[in-house]
């Protein structure tokens, strides 16, 4: 096997664990839009690896990426919600988001090894990223959506249980 297939593997291994205990560290603190905004946001320091001419890709390249990625941010979307719990709003907790990250490293380690021959490393690693940018801009949107539908119905009910408590 290949040592670059093994190393860079381990990398997504590891990537995906810090993910998983991120996520559920996160889970036990209320979100906010800051932490839905900003991941994208620091994410987009990726694009820099365009600069170097090996990792650039042509746009059939980028639009396959991109849209697998949209296709597997449904996944994160369906899984994805949020709840009012002590007057705050968390996510609430999905073990089919662990399942999805290590059926998405899975993915990605067969793709390397049918494809690896035929597209270089650094295409690759630009594919995967176009990819994971794919799927985390969609799913940000979505919960960035959902927040703020239950900020305006936890307002509403505050709003209308002061209103109660004045009459």
């Amino acid at each position: 096997m290949n040592a670059m297939l093994l190393i860079t593997t381990a990398g997504a291994a590891m990537m995906a664990l810090v993910a998983i205990f991120i996520r559920m560290k996160a889970i036990k603190k209320p979100a906010n839009i800051k932490k839905i905004i900003l991941p994208p946001v620091f994410m987009s320091t990726g694009f820099l690896m365009f600069v170097y001419e090996p990792a650039r890709l042509n746009i059939s390249q980028v639009l396959e990426a991109l849209s697998v990625g949209v296709l597997f941010s449904f996944l994160l979307i369906k899984t994805s919600s949020f709840e009012i719990r002590n007057n705050d709003i968390y996510m609430k907790r999905s073990k089919a988001f662990v399942f999805i990250l290590f059926a998405l490293l899975i993915a990605r380690v067969i793709f390397k090894l049918l494809m690896g021959d035929v597209i270089n490393v650094e295409e690759l690693a630009g594919m995967f990223f176009i990819l994971a940018y794919g799927m985390i801009i969609p799913w940000r949107i979505f919960m960035f959506i959902q927040f703020k539908k239950i900020a305006k119905r936890k307002l509403l009910a505050e709003k209308s249980e002061t209103a109660i408590f004045r009459s």
